[in-house]
This record gives C-alpha cells, structure tokens and sequence, in this order.
C-alpha cells in the first residue's frame, strides 16, 4: 500500500508532462513548466526531472518519517482552526505565482474556484447552498471530474482545433536525462520543496496538492528569475514533484503517531493496519515496533524502486509524444469519461467534466489561467469549515488570531509573501529597468555585428 501511494502520486506527473492532463490534483502544479518543456522537445528531460525529484522528494520524507516523527507529530499537535485557516490563506496567496501573465485574471480565476467550494451543505450549520434541489449537489462538486474536465477535456478540444491536419504529431524527443550541472541546480529546490512538503503533510487533513502548490510557489518566489516559471524550466517540475511526494512520507506520521490520517489515502493504510489487528497510536511503537519498521524500510525502497522504474521508463512514456495527435485526442476523451465515471459510478460527473471542459477551453481562449481554480475548490473548503469553527471558539472575536505563536508565525509569512509578490512584480513592469535591459541587449548585438 506505500508502494501504491508513493507511485500513484509519482505517476500523476506523467501525463500531466506529456498530456497536460494530471494523473491526480498534485500534478496539477507540475504540469506548469512540465507541459512547456515537453512541448519543446524537452519531455524525457521533464520526466528525469520530475522522477529524480519525486524520489529524493521520498527519500527525504521518509527519513524525516524515521527520526523525527514523534517530534513533528508534537508540532502538529499544536494546530488548532486558526491555524488552519491562516495555512489555507496562505496557499491562496500562491495564485499570484501560477496566474501566469495577468495577476487579476489569475485572481478572478481564484475567486471562481472558491465560489464553487461553497456549493453544497454549509460545513457549520448544514444549510444546503447553490444546491437547486440536486441532490448530486449536496455534497458539493467533487474535485477530480472537475481537474479531468479543466485539463483534459479542454486540452483535447484545443486539440480538434487541428485534429485534420495532415502529418500533425505531438513534439518530438531530442533529449532524455539532465546533465550534473542541471541536478545541483535544482538540488536546493528539490531539498527545500521536500521539507515543506514533508511537514504539511504532517498536518492532519491538508494532503499532496496543497504541499505541490505551496512548493512550486515557493520556489516560483525564491527564484531569480521567476517570470521564467510556466514557460518550461526544470525548476518548475522540481518543486512540485518534490514537495508532494515529500508529503507522502509525511502524511504517515500523524498516522503512526496520533492515529489521525495526514491524507486521504493513508485512512486507507489506516484501515489496512486495522483490519490486521493494529491501533495506530503511540502504543504501535512500544508494543509492534517490527511493523513501524517494516513500513519505515518500505518508504525507502519504494522511493529507490521508483527512481529505477521511472529512469528505465522515461523513454518509454516520452514515446506517446510520437503518436499522431488526433489518436491522442481521442483517446484522452475516452479515458477522460471513463476516469470521471469510474470514481462514484455517478453520470453526474461525466457532465461535470464535459461541462469544466467547455468552461476550461474557453479559459485558455480568453487566457485565463486554470490552475488558481483548482487552488480554490482546494483551500476554500478548509478556510470556511475552520474560520466558522475559529469564530465559535472565540464567540466572534477574530483577535484570537493574534493570540498563538503559530498563528502570528503565519501572519507573518503571509505579509512577507504578499510584499514580495508585488515588489517583483512591480520590479518587472519597472519601465527603467525594461530600458536598462533593452539598451543591454542593444549593446551586445551591436558588439556582435
């Protein structure tokens, strides 16, 4: 079952390098820079990438599992609803740096994301919301027919626009693996992306995609050169692959150590350990250290089999880029229906998907970025649910916030995020330095000639 989860979360990013269309949500975010650098003949080295990343991501995670589990589980202890949603408030501050070119599309993109995490019952007093008498709707829209629909279906749409086309094939392969320059280049994205990962899946109820989103933001912040992101660099595939698989290993100690699932998928390990007669908890450590252990050594080698499988493969998947386009889009179609069918048996979320697709594809037309709606439906939910559990606590008084270390640790972090946003995008509308920079490139040409 960690194997099964470690390489499900990896194999997510495949598709979505090759595709655009994410295997799960995770991917979400490494389709940003994996799809551009596919599309430019780059896909074997995206997936090197994206397969080293995830299996150091791993690797990581798994020896922070080892060490220090009690001692993370601790710190995890001490999230309480406010915390929750300052952790959420701080993810939606990463829609600036996967709105692509235009920061308030990417905002209204965001903004249409959280409108529909309000569709359904109401998390504190039950009151059905945009329901219209449906009661499909009541539990809300689920999230992957919506993902399939926003990526692949309209992916595929975008692709009949050419589907006649004589001789038309999918980008060519010039390039497997990275140099060693490349990987010391991303290594402190992927060391970084790890970590973060690695704790926010220690976070009971938070899981993979918000640990990929908050990492590729990260990074995208951190960088040098962040208007580079979204147009194919290898950075952009780090971060996410890293910090979600991270948060695979970290999703399990919350698990082992209180007993509380970190992730949706490990309630399912949860329920395995159960089934054999096992109690996650403290006592698991004290009284069957030999399955703690056993499981410790599978994050490992899961990790270590997943890099080999992954590198042997690479030329393997990068091959469906060879096929000619119109076998791809309708193939996605198909698989695009049977996925979003196939999660519940439910027809209502094969028109969910057809209809996110529709929505998607004119997205993209009119270039309004598609990823800050996935960052809504995702966060929204965790916002509401905890800011109206926050408010009961403290009888309506939002001082509360300002009242715990961890709370204020955020606050802080979001400031300083917001801050930094505007102060590198205002330094690239600068109309001196896009002087400055032409006069540069002025001078080299002139030189050249």
């Amino acid at each position: 079952m960690i194997g099964i989860f470690a390489g499900g979360i990896y194999g997510g990013s495949v598709s979505a390098i090759l595709l655009k269309t994410p295997g799960t949500p995770a991917a979400g975010a490494t389709l940003l820079d994996g799809y551009p650098l596919a599309q430019r003949g780059n896909a074997g080295k995206a997936l090197t990438v994206a397969t080293i990343s995830s299996a150091l991501g791993g690797l990581i995670g798994a020896i922070t599992l080892t060490f220090l589990a009690p001692q993370i589980a601790k710190v995890a202890l001490l999230f309480g609803p406010p915390e929750y949603v300052l952790l959420a408030i701080y993810g939606l501050t990463m829609i600036s740096y996967v709105s692509g070119k235009s920061l308030i599309k990417g905002y209204f993109s965001g903004l249409f994301g959280l409108l529909i995490a309000t569709i359904g019952l109401d998390p504190i007093n039950g009151f059905p919301r945009f329901t219209f008498g449906s009661l499909n709707l009541l539990n809300g829209i689920a999230l992957l027919p919506v993902l399939i629909g926003l990526f692949a279906i309209s992916q595929a749409l975008e692709s009949t626009e050419t589907f006649d086309e004589k001789n038309t094939t999918q980008a060519t392969i010039k390039k497997l693996g990275i140099s060693l320059k490349e990987f010391i280049h991303i290594l402190p994205t992927i060391i970084k992306s790890s970590f973060i990962g690695t704790f926010v899946g220690a976070i009971p109820g938070t899981g993979t995609d918000i640990a990929a989103f908050l990492s590729y933001g990260e990074a995208k912040r951190s960088s040098k050169n962040p208007e580079k992101f979204g147009t194919g660099v290898i950075e952009g595939v780090a971060a996410p692959e890293a910090g979600n698989n991270g948060c695979v290993n970290g999703a399990l100690i919350p698990m082992f150590t209180l007993g509380i699932p970190g992730e949706a998928a490990t309630a399912v390990i949860l329920g395995g350990l159960m089934v054999l007669g096992l109690q996650p908890g403290p006592l698991l450590f004290k009284d069957n250290p030999q399955i703690i252990y056993t499981v410790f050594a599978s994050t490992i080698t899961s990790n270590l089999i997943m890099l080999v499988l992954g590198i042997l493969g690479a030329r393997i998947f990068a091959k469906i880029l060879s096929l000619p386009k119109n076998i791809i889009t309708t193939l996605i179609f198909v698989f695009a229906i049977v996925g979003s069918y196939s999660m519940r048996n439910n027809v209502f979320d094969i028109w969910t998907t057809i209809i996110f697709g529709v929505l998607g594809y004119f997205m993209s037309k009119a270039e309004y970025p598609i990823p800050p709606v996935l960052l809504g439906m995702i966060l929204g939910p965790m916002v509401e649910s905890n800011l109206g559990r926050t408010l009961l606590i403290s009888e309506g008084s939002y001082a509360i916030f300002f009242q715990r270390p961890i709370s204020l640790f955020f606050i802080v972090i979001i400031v300083f995020t917001v801050i930094s946003s505007v102060r590198k995008k205002d330094k690239g509308e600068n109309p001196v330095l896009q002087i400055n920079e032409h006069s540069e490139e002025l001078r080299d040409s002139e030189n050249g000639i």
